[in-house]
């Protein structure tokens, strides 16, 4: 009877110790989100004479533009707010945007109740874009501390004549203790059709290929990481010809850009509807230090996953546009929506 006894505590003991043990050796993680969104004409409500911003829809509305634009403000902070919250508890530590028109709107929209807490920081500079809209970088200053920043004009001809696009913004700085460069991009769009205005983006992927070997002579394994709208979808020459990204982990190289989007647009997804096409033309692609090829090595970040944060609630679930972004703008008139992009994102992960 003893002996039954002693065996059954035996086995208890070891099973406990089993299980401390395997608690004991799991993996723990830093995680942060990294996120890139279109807002959709972020314009403010008063006319700047330097730009063409009475033809943006803010401007076109007729009546209260003031409480049209602090709606619009809510609900994109609201998105923000939301975006990789489920694995991180917060927001995300970095997020670039695109198609606001200038610094204030920028700082509107990081003092919105839903985000301000979060005490981002902003990185901007006015661009030489004909429709006045501009890139920018938003950070959480707890997470990520900006050590450079630079504006770089893509110098786009068309038939001898300068095309006035977005620049492209590089920003490099700390991530908690890893240096990382980050270059946010707004290509010129599919206007006159997407044969005629490819070169456009293909001169705007060379471009960033001249950022990225600025980057690498002061950082020879330099992890960056290079967001956007693209207005070209993965599959497309300025990605695969130009930047030569590559769509599979397997066939990424020492020095290689690897485009996790690439796979995710074959799976059908999308960020935006274009002309009846659906499209992925927002993405963020990564060099090769930030890929984990397999060794499952997290001593430093490495991307885990990337995403399309397109919950319900931004789709549209009627009309013209049914199952498309719900957007903020239509036809002259203020829809309620958010974007008609939907944003995108990554987590990285560093063990802790």
């Amino acid at each position: 009877m003893l002996n039954k006894y002693f065996k059954a505590v035996i086995i208890v003991f070891s099973a406990l110790f089993a299980l401390k043990t395997e608690a004991q050796n799991k993996r723990k993680f830093k995680v942060h989100t990294i996120a890139f969104y279109n807002v959709e004409n972020l314009f403010d409500t008063i006319n700047d004479i330097t730009k063409n911003d009475e033809a943006s829809p803010m401007m076109e509305l007729k009546g209260n533009k003031s409480k049209v634009y602090w709606d619009k403000i809510d609900k994109l902070a609201s998105v923000i707010s939301q975006i990789g919250e489920e694995k991180t508890k917060t927001s995300p530590a970095i997020i670039g945007v695109s198609e606001i028109e200038n610094v204030s709107v920028l700082e509107d929209l990081v003092k919105s109740v839903h985000i301000k807490k979060k005490n981002y920081g902003i990185i901007h500079y006015e661009s030489p874009d004909k429709r006045g809209i501009d890139v920018a970088l938003l950070y959480q200053k707890r997470y990520f501390k900006p050590i450079f920043h630079q504006s770089f004009n893509p110098n786009i001809y068309r038939n001898n004549r300068k095309v006035y696009t977005r620049d492209q913004l590089l920003v490099s700085g700390y991530l908690d203790d890893e240096l990382i460069h980050l270059i946010v991009n707004h290509w010129p769009s599919r206007s006159g059709g997407e044969m005629k205005s490819r070169p456009l983006r293909e001169k705007a992927a060379y471009q960033n290929t001249k950022i990225i070997e600025q980057v690498r002579e002061k950082d020879p394994n330099a992890k960056i990481i290079v967001m956007g709208d693209f207005n070209d979808d993965p599959i497309n020459a300025s990605f695969k010809k130009v930047l030569k990204a590559k769509g599979k982990k397997k066939n990424v190289g020492q020095n290689d850009i690897y485009n996790p989007y690439e796979d995710l647009f074959k799976k059908g997804l999308n960020t935006l509807g274009y002309r009846d096409n659906i499209n992925l033309f927002d993405q963020i692609l990564i060099t090769s230090p930030l890929l984990d090829s397999g060794t499952k090595d997290f001593s430093t970040y490495k991307m885990f996953k990337a995403m399309v944060f397109n919950k319900r609630f931004l789709t549209n679930k009627r009309g013209r546009y049914k199952g498309y972004p719900f957007r903020s703008f239509s036809f002259g008139t203020y829809t309620g929506g958010y974007s008609d992009h939907y944003p995108v994102y990554m987590y990285l992960i560093k063990e802790k």
